[in-house]
């Protein structure tokens, strides 16, 4: 969060404070530019799956979960660009809800992201899914275990949060004393999550280097890409928090430091919403339906199909009548 673990931290303290850099501005107009990139890939990946993908199949259930969670975060976007360049000024609902919003969209991708593995590991690995059906019952059950997760460790987030005033400046900003905690919660559910796919990539790319079957690669390539993104993306951020967390150095040149480094960290993570629909372009077959989907393919198709059967239905009355008039 722009504010949560930046500038909160340091308005409490007026040397930490003084020591603050410029390099929020920039990340604030950055974080605009994310926020229409992410809208409109995450826009046009939903009416892909809609228009085009068959959403009882287990990869789409979670694709679309991963998308809804992208769009969750990024809706937080806009709010923490404002903090970044004006600091914050809507009020103090707005501060716990957008906590809320920013804790529920990293925590379900991390934990979508997960199941997604395990159920990749489970078919690939194991061999041990009875059928399709209860794949689908273990991805539906999955999805809404991590919204449910996700929500419940977000509120109480929220509800450590609030507006405080500084130096004529209103700052959304952690007002708990345990600030250690809950970095470390933060971490726990995304370094573990992290360890499990580690150990179930490791195997699954194992088992399909030694397989000859091209698609399977193909699929496993492209949720890799997914995974690797991710942890690439919101990796260095997790451990400035931690570095954040554990530093006792009030000296200005390293708090400054620190500042730059987090704030890179900060705008690589962010960044993360607007990937997923590009690492979805890799795969053939959705490069096809968003250029259908740009030129109204489907459209043209359905009145295509609708005029095959109205032709169908003229040409079977008139086989009818001819029939009818010969007997």
């Amino acid at each position: 969060m722009a504010n949560t673990f930046t500038i909160n931290d340091e308005v409490s303290d007026e040397a930490a404070y003084l020591c603050e850099t410029d390099f929020p501005i920039s990340a604030g107009t950055l974080f605009i530019l994310i926020f229409i990139i992410s809208v409109i890939g995450n826009g046009l990946l939903l009416c892909v799956l809609f228009i085009y993908e068959k959403l009882t199949r287990v990869t789409n259930i979670f694709i679309l979960n991963l998308t809804c969670s992208d769009l969750i975060f990024t809706i937080t976007l806009p709010f923490w660009a404002v903090d970044h360049l004006h600091h914050w000024v809507f009020g103090d609902f707005v501060c716990k809800f957008m906590t809320a919003a920013f804790f529920v969209g990293l925590y379900s991708s991390v934990i979508l992201l997960t199941a997604m593995t395990v159920d990749r590991f489970i078919k690939v690995v194991l061999h041990k899914w009875p059928s399709n059906h209860a794949r689908k019952k273990y991805a539906v059950g999955a999805c809404i275990s991590a919204w449910v997760i996700s929500i419940s460790a977000s509120l109480s987030d929220a509800m450590k949060v609030k507006v405080v005033k500084w130096d004529g400046f209103e700052y959304c900003e952690d007002g708990s004393d345990e600030k250690l905690g809950r970095y470390l919660q933060v971490s726990l559910l995304f370094f573990l999550p992290f360890a499990i796919i580690i150990f179930c990539y490791s195997a699954i790319l194992k088992t399909v280097l030694q397989a000859l079957n091209r698609k399977k690669h193909k699929t496993v390539a492209v949720l890799l890409c997914i995974v690797a993104v991710f942890f690439i993306c919101w990796g260095p951020y997790h451990i400035m928090l931690l570095i954040k967390a554990l530093n006792t150095n009030k000296d200005c040149k390293v708090q400054k430091q620190l500042a730059v480094a987090y704030h890179i960290s900060e705008m690589l993570a962010y960044s993360h919403c607007c990937m997923n629909p590009l690492l979805y372009m890799l795969s053939q077959k959705f490069r096809k339906h968003l250029l259908n989907l740009l030129r109204c393919e489907n459209v043209s198709r359905k009145k295509r199909e609708r005029s095959s059967s109205l032709n169908t239905s003229v040409t079977q009355n008139v086989a009818f009548s001819v029939q009818s008039s010969a007997v």
